[in-house]
């Protein structure tokens, strides 16, 4: 486990399926309203469950971030993709995006050479280009599972 301030990252676990499926939900509701209609927000999640997270977790790949014993964000990667960081909107702001941006770039950079690729929504692109990614153009969440089709930016590393 590995400390940061008052956050504590660990590889995420079947079992936190259900929290990283709510804390995905609560982030778009909460940071993306100002960049998406009410109509994207609503359907953003498709026909996601906890048991899609269930199966993200089983690759390996996905680290949580702990904060009072209480899991805030995560981030997931795969060889040259960082494909979800997702916080509670009340821990943003607080460092925590910039360290679990930095374990995914760690993650994506294993088994790969070459540009580190993502795709931000719109209100996360800034945030982004603090930390060194350029947009390479815009295009439509490819990782999604229904639902009304949601702009994106894909920016790389």
């Amino acid at each position: 486990m590995t400390r940061d301030v008052d956050f504590s990252f660990r590889p995420a676990r079947r079992d936190d399926a259900e929290t990283v499926f709510n804390i995905t939900k609560a982030s778009i509701g909460g940071l993306g309203a100002a960049s998406y209609s009410r109509d994207q927000i609503e359907n953003w999640m498709g026909a996601r469950t906890p048991a899609f997270y269930e199966e993200l977790i089983a690759r390996g790949r996905m680290t949580v971030c702990v904060r009072d014993g209480v899991i805030v964000g995560f981030v997931d990667a795969e060889p040259g993709e960082v494909t979800r960081l997702f916080i509670l909107p009340d821990a943003a702001g607080a460092g925590l995006g910039r360290r679990l941006l930095e374990i995914g770039i760690t993650q994506a950079r294993l088994n790969h050479h070459g540009p580190i690729k993502l795709e931000a929504t719109i209100n996360a692109e800034g945030f982004y280009q603090k930390h060194g990614f350029r947009s390479v153009g815009m295009g439509h969440f490819s990782h999604g599972l229904g639902g009304e089709p949601i702009e994106i930016v894909h920016m790389e590393l």
